[in-house]
């Protein structure tokens, strides 16, 4: 099979297209035939081997050499013990753990994966899993009336969160670049920011502070909240996260504000939901890009520079 590999950490330079073996399921393992994956700054991150925390696994060379974990496809091949799918079946989820999407064919866990909706391109289904799960967790608990800020709005997860936020009746404001302002509006946001012009964390205060970037003072965060409001991170910098886990937390609970990180949960569980909002018409999948397999690098450069208006998929069939 045809795939993207490499073998060290680095920038998009380092991958190659390689003729690999198809792999083989395991018990409670299915053989996906991929047909679309989509990007996220995981793999741009696991990519490039930083932040320090990407490198789990693999401290001094990449632990899988093929990345990709949101993928979309028909079942191959299912493992002895698989009940939930059989070959033919019409399958997406978030392969994390082993990842593997940038090839023709990947090994997923049973347990990774939800039957595609029919509404759903393979393109559109490839786009939800991780940002599907982060966009509603961290918009979890917002209510009409509350003031929610998003940095990072005018990505994938960003652009579910806002959407998210502003169904549950939220005062909405999307903080990105300036080439994704208009992007942001045409979202739901009610403000938008491009933080290389303006500090966001001094235009609050916020009820929620949804960060997807974080690489700001813990301080300057705890700053953007109202009495009682809430931060939470994904993503980001070492330094920031393990600031946010440590003195942020201490330095919330002394004023009666909550800093910490969203400990995102996988599985079909925390991604179905919201497919099933997306096939209502409730929220829109906004793809900006799609780029064959060969293309792979351009597609990962393209994320990581923070061009992506929403998702950006790799078109494998």
């Amino acid at each position: 099979m045809r795939a993207v590999r490499y073998d060290r950490y680095g920038g998009p330079e380092v991958l190659s297209i390689a003729e690999m073996p198809v792999p083989a399921p395991g018990p409670k393992q299915v053989l996906v035939q991929v047909h679309s994956t989509s990007i996220n700054l995981s793999d741009w991150e696991t990519l490039r081997g930083t932040p320090l925390y990407s490198r789990i696994g693999g401290l001094r060379a990449p632990r899988r050499p093929v990345l990709g974990s949101d993928i979309a496809g028909r079942v191959e091949v299912v493992g002895s013990e698989v009940t939930q799918f059989a070959p033919g079946d019409e399958v997406y989820g978030d392969n994390l753990m082993l990842k593997g999407g940038f090839a023709e064919y990947a090994v997923v866990p049973e347990s990774a994966l939800a039957r595609k909706p029919a509404a759903l391109s393979f393109a559109e289904a490839s786009a939800l899993p991780q940002a599907a799960a982060i966009a509603s967790q961290g918009t979890a608990g917002v209510a009409a009336g509350m003031k929610v800020l998003i940095n990072g709005a005018g990505g994938g997860s960003g652009s579910f969160a806002i959407q998210l936020a502003k169904a549950a009746g939220a005062h909405v404001t999307g903080v990105d670049n300036a080439a994704k302002l208009a992007f942001m509006r045409t979202l739901g946001a009610d403000e938008v920011i491009d933080y290389r012009a303006d500090d966001f964390t001094r235009t609050g205060p916020y009820d929620l502070v949804l960060d997807l970037v974080a690489h700001r003072s813990v301080f300057a965060y705890r700053r953007a909240l109202a009495p009682h409001g809430r931060y939470r991170c994904v993503g980001g910098t070492t330094r920031a996260l393990l600031r946010t886990t440590t003195v942020g937390m201490a330095a919330g609970l002394l004023t009666g504000r909550r800093l910490g990180v969203l400990a995102v949960r996988e599985g079909p569980a925390h991604f179905t939901p919201l497919a099933e909002s997306c096939v209502a018409g409730r929220v829109d999948i906004h793809i900006d890009r799609s780029f064959p397999l060969d293309e792979t690098a351009d597609a990962l450069a393209y994320v990581g520079a923070g061009h992506a208006l929403g998702k950006v998929v790799v078109a494998i069939r």
